[in-house]
């Protein structure tokens, strides 16, 4: 039996399924686009119920597309907007509000009253970033604050990631990531691959 792949394309205004045979050659693809939501001036947000309708729609038209049955898929691999933040309860998988997304620049007085305390250097040596609202921490900080939060986030009521581990949630259930995408959240140790202590506190 032939084996596939498929691979899906979470991006910022649309999402695309393709399906390869094992020579590379392209079997099946298809790409679906999605509402984007401006609720003030630099504010960008996404319905992550949307984006799993649109990456649903997708992969569904490229197997009809293709011909290929779902059985022979043999490994699925995602790229993503890798900086837009999303927050989901952990229990029922339903996003408790819009993701934010990369463009979105709400927290950009919260990074400078940050630079002014002294911190950019000692954030960029422990995570190889610069203090900017294009990244996923302040944006999550703002989430939990606006939204009230912080409550349900302490009785680890709450799920955090960037795009892929709403996707990887949807389609298996576990709550994962990998060094890539953690590395663009503000919150990852780059030298030691591990969630840090002091930029969660911060």
């Amino acid at each position: 039996m032939q084996n596939y792949v498929l691979a899906i394309d979470q991006g910022t205004t649309g999402s695309t399924a393709l399906i390869f045979d094992s020579d590379l050659n392209i079997m099946g693809r298809a790409n679906v686009e999605f509402p984007q939501h401006f609720p003030q001036p630099a504010w960008v947000e996404h319905d992550l119920e949307e984006i799993w309708a649109s990456v649903k729609k997708a992969v569904s038209q490229a197997f009809e597309s293709s011909g290929v049955a779902p059985s022979s898929i043999v490994s699925i691999g995602i790229t993503n907007q890798r900086e837009t933040t999303c927050l989901w309860d952990r229990e029922t998988g339903v996003p408790v509000g819009r993701a934010i997304v990369w463009q979105d620049r709400r927290t950009a007085d919260f990074c400078a009253k940050l630079k002014r305390q002294g911190l950019e250097k000692a954030v960029q040596k422990t995570t190889g970033l610069l203090l900017d609202p294009y990244f996923s921490a302040t944006k999550l900080a703002w989430m939990l604050k606006k939204g009230n939060l912080n409550s349900k986030a302490k009785q680890g009521k709450l799920s955090f990631g960037t795009i892929e581990t709403f996707l990887l949630h949807r389609l298996s259930g576990q709550h994962i990531t990998d060094v890539t995408n953690a590395s663009r959240t503000l919150l990852m140790n780059i030298r030691r691959c591990e969630w840090d202590e002091d930029m969660l506190k911060l």
